[in-house]
């Protein structure tokens, strides 16, 4: 059984809970993290969640997402599944934070979310290995494409994807 670590609205740490049960009827608080590759030309790397995941199933969305074990720091946790769901080795920083609530209308589950956003650049001698358990496909994209393809078909992405992609600089990230 998974749990997630469920915080206060500045994102302390209060208790830990059953993961599919801070998902469920609207969902409690708890602590997540994005995180956003880059590669050597700039490029965003994308991932399409696998039509077998419990949530949002089907829909592109940031490089990985996810939710830090009880005691687990955000940095590792999202490091750890980097590697488990691309197998990628990448050193990360954090960005940014935001929280956000979106519902799945196909299973009913929600996400309420303090979300760490961690950036990182692939090498280049690094390319993704996915887990098709977790990932359905995946594809490199220019933050401008992101953004207009974000803008043009929303529903074709994921609910904090969008929200990231509308309010925050995804391009500039890679500089900064």
């Amino acid at each position: 059984m998974e749990y997630v670590v469920v915080v206060d609205s500045a994102g302390r740490p209060v208790r830990s809970e059953e993961k599919i049960r801070a998902h469920r009827g609207g969902g409690v608080l708890h602590l997540a993290f994005s995180v956003l590759l880059f590669n050597h030309a700039g490029e965003l790397l994308l991932q399409r969640r696998a039509d077998s995941k419990y949530h949002f199933a089907g829909l592109w969305s940031n490089t990985c997402c996810g939710h830090p074990r009880p005691g687990e720091a955000v940095a590792e946790a999202a490091e750890r599944r980097l590697g488990e769901e691309l197998g990628l080795a990448v050193q990360l920083r954090p960005v940014t934070h935001f929280v956000y609530h979106a519902e799945d209308p196909c299973s009913g589950l929600a996400e309420q979310e303090y979300t760490q956003v961690l950036v990182g650049r692939v090498p280049a001698r690094q390319q993704p290995a996915p887990d098709p358990e977790e990932v359905g496909a995946w594809r490199w994209m220019e933050p401008a494409a992101v953004r207009s393809g974000v803008a043009q078909e929303p529903e074709t992405y994921t609910p904090w994807f969008c929200r990231l992609t509308r309010e925050h600089p995804v391009a500039d990230w890679l500089a900064a």
